[in-house]
């Protein structure tokens, strides 16, 4: 089904989709916030740019962007697919705690911000591009992979990567010489055992965007994990 989304907002826009009997095209999309908020059971692929929080709370849906998507992309979601073939404004994944986001390009500040796991839900961004400031505030669950592809002469995140994290892993495709990281993680070499657990996420990233595994993994990778239980102590407490 294709829905021309021109002249409507994003309720019109999710009425339409959750009418819909199969996979669903957006045409023309521009700007409108919230698009498939909270879906479980759909397809969808956007033509354009969708607005602020696409895919909030999705509980299982599968979006295809086949441009760029502005902030907030994935904002709170428990489960499903989020795939972005351009690049993603600020604070993607917010509060994310279950699912999967891919983006070929870039992602703005404060992606993976708040990112939680509980058991079996860990949710997983993967970023193919560099990523800005604040990378991973306040982690305290999941995995997020940046991969700096095309950049790898330049820093693959900006400033304060890592602030308040307390869980989950980060795993950067550089050797993080050029990077700053709080004294409440741990930066190592990424070792076999690493790469092992990330592997599956790579081969996807690469299924969906066309990339050589090889070339990917031929390069070094840093994982990032939180370096003490009471990571805010230092921030609060005088000794």
């Amino acid at each position: 089904m294709v829905i021309q989304t021109n002249d409507k907002d994003f309720r019109a826009i999710n009425e339409a989709i959750r009418a819909s009997d199969g996979d669903v095209t957006l045409k023309g999309c521009l700007g409108q916030r919230f698009i498939c908020a909270g879906m479980s059971s759909v397809s969808v692929t956007i033509e354009g740019v969708p607005g602020n929080a696409l895919g909030a709370y999705l509980n299982g849906a599968r979006i295809t962007v086949m441009g760029s998507a502005q902030d907030a992309v994935g904002d709170t979601m428990n489960n499903g697919t989020i795939v972005v073939h351009g690049s993603i404004g600020d604070a993607a994944g917010y509060a994310m705690r279950g699912g999967s986001i891919y983006v070929r390009g870039n992602a703005g500040y404060r992606a993976g911000i708040h990112m939680k796991e509980y058991r079996e839900k860990v949710p997983v961004m993967v970023i193919g591009g560099r990523t800005g400031s604040f990378l991973g505030e306040y982690q305290a669950g999941g995995l997020i992979i940046v991969l700096g592809l095309g950049r790898e002469n330049a820093p693959i995140v900006a400033n304060f990567p890592c602030t308040g994290m307390h869980g989950g892993k980060m795993f950067l495709r550089s050797d993080c010489s050029d990077i700053k990281f709080p004294s409440q993680v741990n930066a190592a070499p990424a070792g076999e055992d690493d790469m092992k657990e990330i592997e599956k996420y790579l081969e996807e990233y690469c299924r969906l965007f066309g990339e050589d595994i090889e070339k990917i993994k031929d390069y070094p990778f840093t994982v990032v994990r939180p370096d003490s239980k009471n990571p805010y102590k230092q921030l609060y407490v005088a000794n």
